[in-house]
């Protein structure tokens, strides 16, 4: 995300939040494995993160789109604050697996080629490949909903986002009632993993670059591909069940909808009313869709309850002073999130995993992370956001 004004605050102390959420979620794994058996049935901590970042994606991402008013340095923008940090997470952890500190995941036999091609499109998990990082997962709902924005900027239903919203909302209630079981990887189950992964990414090429270009057709048309594909692959290729992507990206679009009604492009009430469609359906989804093998109906219910209730606090607050130390937390989120696993990968192919209850190392685990964090924001990702500004000034279009 971009760097936030002062009076948006209240979104940087939001993600600083929830990245300390996901990363309690995972290193508890390790440090808190007693207490963490027993909290999630309860409250999925994961979740619970993920929704609230989701949900800030939603209020911020579109709109950078329409105050830029081009697609093409819009890309630009994604692509310079996204992929240095993802690039120098992905080499430092190829590096310590090639050292012996860490293991990789198995990739089902999938080719080097074929995993590499994947995660550039940041798609991996909508294509068929594990994940080189667990987290990674929720990057690829990240950029299927980029896709999606900007297909809808492309045809100019941008300003629809609180119909988009009730919409994925309904179909996500409605195939949860129909009892419409998507197999996970669907799509590459049918075609192949490999064939859907080249076809994927060509596609993804060629709808950002025509997305991107001065004719208003070849705008349109790469708006369009971009659209299909990422909805497709949400709808019939996620490894969730298909009611939660399609929550998901209405949960995003339910941000967007905030975020219009609070700078007048919409009204407060038509914002209400979406939100109580998005979560009556959430919750109506979770609760027909029953324990699932990642979470608990009840586990899963309670964390998005309380993502949406801390979004709307944070709202609320929005034009009170944000404490420094929330808004750096904010500011060193994505760093947080992408570098932690790295750093539990070591810990687990080093000492190992002790899987007791040990608060101490909890605590001793944020102290390492933290300040590493704070080095690579400072010499990955503001340096990264730097470059984008200045290509950006240069293929901006006259």
């Amino acid at each position: 995300m971009e760097p936030l004004p002062s009076r948006l605050g209240w979104l940087d102390a939001l993600r600083g939040l929830a990245a300390l959420v996901v990363v309690f979620d995972h290193s508890s794994y390790t440090f808190m494995a007693d207490f963490r058996r027993e909290l999630m049935p309860q409250f999925n901590t994961s979740r619970y993160g993920i929704m609230v970042f989701f949900l800030v994606s939603g209020y911020i991402i579109p709109a950078s789109l329409e105050r830029r008013g081009c697609v093409r340095t819009f890309w630009v923008g994604r692509i310079f604050r996204v992929y240095p940090l993802w690039a120098a997470v992905v080499t430092v952890l190829l590096a310590v697996h090639l050292l012996g500190w860490a293991e990789s995941r198995d990739f089902d036999g999938q080719s080097a080629v074929t995993v590499a091609v994947a995660h550039a499109t940041m798609l991996q998990e909508l294509l068929g490949t594990p994940n080189l990082l667990l987290i990674l997962w929720t990057l690829s709902y990240e950029m299927a909903f980029y896709l999606l924005v900007v297909a809808l900027f492309t045809v100019r239903l941008h300003r629809r986002s609180a119909a988009i919203a009730t919409v994925l909302a309904v179909l996500a209630a409605v195939s949860v009632a129909a009892g419409v079981v998507v197999p996970v990887s669907a799509l590459s189950g049918l075609v192949g993993t490999g064939p859907l992964i080249a076809v994927a990414s060509m596609g993804m090429v060629v709808a950002i670059c025509c997305a991107s270009a001065g004719s208003r057709v070849l705008r349109l048309c790469g708006g369009v591909l971009g659209g299909v594909l990422g909805l497709g692959l949400v709808a019939f290729n996620g490894t969730v069940p298909l009611w939660e992507g399609l929550v998901i990206l209405a949960v995003m679009f339910l941000g967007t909808a905030v975020h219009r009604a609070e700078n007048g492009r919409g009204t407060w009430r038509q914002a209400a009313g979406t939100a109580l469609v998005v979560v009556t359906c959430a919750v109506g989804c979770a609760y027909r869709y029953g324990d699932g093998d990642h979470f608990t109906r009840r586990g899963w219910i309670l964390a998005f309850l309380l993502a949406v209730l801390t979004f709307g606090a944070g709202l609320a607050c929005r034009h009170r002073r944000v404490p420094r130390l929330l808004t750096g937390l904010g500011t060193i989120s994505y760093s947080v999130y992408l570098v932690h696993p790295v750093l539990l990968a070591v810990i687990d192919g080093t000492v190992g995993r002790r899987r007791q209850d040990v608060p101490a190392l909890e605590v001793a685990f944020f102290a390492v992370l933290l300040p590493l964090c704070v080095l690579t924001h400072r010499y990955v990702e503001a340096p990264g956001r730097r470059w984008g500004r200045r290509v950006a000034e240069r293929v901006r279009p006259p």
